[in-house]
């Protein structure tokens, strides 16, 4: 018995040591996550049935957060900014980061450099891009309208300084920055395609057209439901993009939700309002994530 003991107690001892070094690593996380999100989070809800400036006592005021939101027009604007910039921005830059993805999946002179090249705007500051394509758009002296003023063009669109040109402009610089991160993505899914699927549809005398809409498509479906469930949550919270590089403006054609929970909840100090309008945010965030995870799930049986 004596034997026994003595030889589980280095064991039990290590396995506890294990134990320990484990948690060390993983605490931290759980504490931030806990302090920065989670507590957070729970506070907003009760916050959003409050009347709160930050600064005073939190009055409990019920549903008449969320009552206002049905009077309000600047809310009813942003929700419509918001779905014009998804409805958008989503099947762009999809379809434009794997077009992307399948010409730098060639073996092409140069490739890694074009692979960086298209990466980079994503790591770029978003203040100095806003100001790049805010020159490049300006009516008067931008290149962009220049070249559609040579090409015949006499009357070219003020982009971001028209009421209706300003969101598509915004729209195309979001697209413009970030389907070089996503092109990674479907470059990873491309490059775990195995050849010899390709092989057998050439062998069948499949073309170019057949071969990517039937080895291609269905192989990437599961990168595609991911890069689809990412964009639609970073569609819907776009915020740092619109806030530097038109301010929701001209008037409000390009005020979106995520502008308008910070103009209500930091500078207008209506952190009760704002909150009710953050969860309405995140009810359709959820909402049509979970549509996409259940329309994924009987495309998959």
């Amino acid at each position: 018995m004596a034997t026994t003991l003595a030889v589980r107690r280095p064991g039990s001892r290590l396995k506890r040591r294990n134990t320990l070094l484990g948690w060390s690593f993983i605490l931290p996380n759980f504490l931030g996550f806990a302090l920065l999100t989670l507590i957070p989070v729970f506070a907003l809800f009760y916050i959003a049935f409050t009347d709160w400036n930050a600064f005073g006592t939190a009055d409990w005021v019920g549903i008449d957060n969320f009552s206002r939101l049905l009077g309000d027009q600047s809310f009813v604007t942003a929700l419509l900014n918001t779905l014009y910039y998804t409805a958008f921005h989503i099947p762009l830059t999809l379809g434009l980061s794997l077009a992307l993805a399948l010409l730098l999946n060639r073996k092409l002179r140069g490739v890694a450099f074009f692979r960086t090249a298209a990466f980079f705007p994503y790591v770029t500051s978003i203040v100095a891009i806003a100001v790049v394509w805010n020159m490049l758009f300006s009516p008067e002296f931008g290149p962009i309208n220049q070249f559609l003023t040579a090409i015949g063009i006499s009357d070219p669109p003020g982009w971001t300084t028209s009421a209706d040109w300003s969101m598509p402009a915004v729209i195309i610089v979001g697209t413009w920055r970030e389907m070089g991160y996503y092109m990674l993505l479907f470059l990873a899914g491309l490059q775990t395609i195995p050849p010899e699927l390709y092989e057998a549809a050439r062998m069948d005398g499949a073309n170019a057209w057949q071969r990517f809409r039937n080895v291609t498509v269905p192989s990437l479906r599961p990168t595609t439901f991911f890069v689809t469930v990412m964009l639609t949550i970073g569609s819907f919270k776009v915020f740092d993009l619109i806030l530097v590089m038109t301010n929701g403006g001209p008037g409000q054609s390009t005020l979106v939700l995520s502008q308008y929970i910070y103009n209500k909840g930091f500078v207008e100090n209506q952190l009760g309002y704002a909150s009710s309008i953050s969860i309405v945010l995140f009810l359709i965030c959820i909402s049509v994530t979970v549509v996409q995870f259940l329309i994924n799930k009987r495309s998959d049986d």
